[in-house]
């Protein structure tokens, strides 16, 4: 179950962290993956642990609040592999700060990433899936966009309005074979999220709001995606898959 050859995937943010664990996963079921990160970023590392695999693999530069290098990045993956069948939405920033220390800086920069980004690359991608009648979406959200979480409201707005885009997307774009999905991890030690899991108090309030009571690792949301990904996920669409060890049960 849960096979994906013969499909091409593109993936943000795959340098490190949960887009290198999920671009690692995705080969390993059979797909062919195009790895992408910003530039100056190294993708060697994830290049060579989805080559292990056996697939074609693929590295293009890629910021996702650029829409030049969106265009670019698209085109290369066509030309390389003629389409992209699944695209995860992995990029994204968090750089905390209270309600009252918010700026529009912050603001501006959170959402170009964590929303902008990731709509005007499924609006590229989605017209190559349409033609085949054939697609996967996914973004990496957050449980941070179902529960507040303090000391990142901005943040915390930016992956509930990811949930919101899925929910739409996955409506318009249904009637097409595509589906639009989001998994939500809880806390993963990342290098996004590690300076903050170091403060003993910080990572104790984590522990103690995760019933299983340890963080969560890369390869189960990468685990997450693939299902998604897959022919057996079908019927599945405009859903956030919780992995957060039960956080948001409470």
């Amino acid at each position: 179950m849960f096979r994906l050859d013969g499909r091409i995937a593109l993936i943000t943010g795959a340098a490190t962290g949960l887009g290198a664990a999920t671009a690692v996963a995705l080969a390993s079921q059979g797909a062919s993956v195009v790895v992408s990160d910003k530039p100056g970023e190294s993708l060697e590392r994830t290049l060579d642990e989805a080559a292990q695999h056996g697939g074609r693999v693929l590295a293009t530069p890629l910021d996702v609040r650029d829409n030049d290098q969106q265009a670019a990045a698209v085109r290369i993956a066509v030309e390389a592999f003629g389409r992209i069948d699944i695209l995860v939405n992995n990029a994204g920033i968090n750089r905390p700060a209270t309600g009252l220390d918010v700026t529009e800086q912050i603001w501006e920069e959170h959402f170009a990433t964590n929303v902008r980004g990731g709509f005007f690359l499924a609006q590229k991608i989605a017209p190559f899936m349409i033609e085949r009648g054939w697609g996967r979406i996914i973004w990496i959200s957050s449980q941070s966009g179902l529960v507040g979480i303090p000391g990142q409201p901005v943040y915390c707005g930016t992956k509930g309005a990811v949930i919101q885009v899925v929910r739409t997307l996955g409506l318009e774009w249904a009637k097409h074979g595509i589906t639009v999905n989001s998994v939500a991890p809880t806390f993963v030690e990342t290098k996004m999220t590690s300076r903050r899991l170091n403060i003993p108090e910080f990572l104790n309030f984590v522990l103690n709001k995760i019933p299983a009571h340890r963080l969560a690792m890369p390869q189960e949301i990468a685990a997450a995606v693939v299902f998604l990904a897959s022919e057996e996920a079908a019927m599945v669409n405009c859903h956030t898959l919780s992995v957060d060890g039960g956080w948001t049960a409470w």
